[in-house]
């Protein structure tokens, strides 16, 4: 999905030099609820927008959850709160664009926090790099994936997924992923989710994305397997940097610390530009 090349006539060395990138810092954080990795992200974007921290990736997979989008729709939740605790599944509002998702184990969450300022201020150009990521996953397995317009995220073809063809020539067409972003004075929050090897029964809760004409897969369900959400997430600084288009550093693992740790160790080792990593907060 590389974005069109420009064609001008400049003379040798007439090209204004791209800002450098700092480097975003990766970590993987396990399984988590919701709630308050919401609230980390949150925080993240604060200490960004504020010159505090360096730009942050969030890597990585949630307890069962129902999330609404700005534009949610009620009637897309094909369940009661009620209903879906008994169930072991929470309901979460957000204020990511888009209609209501669902995230579950199996499932891999990707959240930047970057700053996209000086020249990167595009949201539309964003979001697509965030399917980008997932398009490359998917490939990485053997799965071709595209986009769709008119159509948030990311797809394939279930009755052929081994080619994309662009979404007219698809037998069954099936979103494989899902985007939704919050930016605030350019800095981003929220991002993508793709389905690696999630209970794909539990969006049957729901109506994904507000779209009931086309259903949702996985990589298992196409490729016949996948690696678990860890090891996807722990290889995955490649596919962010050429996405994001800055350097991103090696995934680090913080799914061992307590929810409440996450913050400190994030901070000490993604720090304000300028300022040296605190490595031993870090495990």
């Amino acid at each position: 999905m590389d974005a069109p090349i420009e064609k001008a006539a400049v003379e040798e060395g007439s090209r204004p030099a791209r800002p450098a990138r700092r480097t975003a810092a990766a970590f993987y954080l396990g399984r988590r609820k919701y709630g308050p990795i919401h609230e980390l992200q949150a925080s993240l974007q604060t200490a960004v927008i504020r010159g505090e921290l360096s730009d942050v990736v969030l890597l990585l997979e949630h307890e069962p959850v129902v999330t609404l989008g700005r534009s949610a729709k009620q009637a897309n939740v094909l369940f009661s709160r009620a209903s879906l605790e008994q169930r072991g599944v929470d309901l979460e509002e957000t204020g990511r664009g888009g209609d209501v998702t669902f995230h579950g184990p199996g499932q891999l969450v990707g959240y930047p926090i970057v700053d996209l300022r000086p020249d990167r201020c595009d949201l539309r150009r964003y979001v697509a790099r965030l399917a980008e990521v997932m398009v490359l996953i998917a490939r990485d397995h053997n799965v071709e994936a595209g986009t769709v317009d008119g159509l948030i995220g990311v797809w394939a073809d279930a009755e052929e997924p081994t080619r994309w063809a662009t979404a007219p020539w698809a037998a069954r067409l099936s979103k494989i992923g899902a985007i939704g972003v919050r930016v605030s004075r350019w800095v981003t929050m929220h991002g993508f989710a793709l389905n690696l090897d999630v209970d794909l029964a539990q969006f049957g809760l729901i109506v994904p994305c507000g779209i009931s004409a086309h259903p949702v897969t996985s990589l298992r369900e196409l490729a016949g397997g996948t690696p678990g959400v860890k090891s996807v997430a722990m290889n995955l600084d490649r596919h962010l940097a050429w996405a994001l288009d800055q350097p991103v550093s090696s995934v680090t693992d913080l799914s061992q610390l307590s929810t409440s740790e996450l913050f400190r160790s994030i901070a000490a080792a993604a720090p304000a530009p300028g300022k040296l990593p605190t490595a031993e907060l870090v495990p």
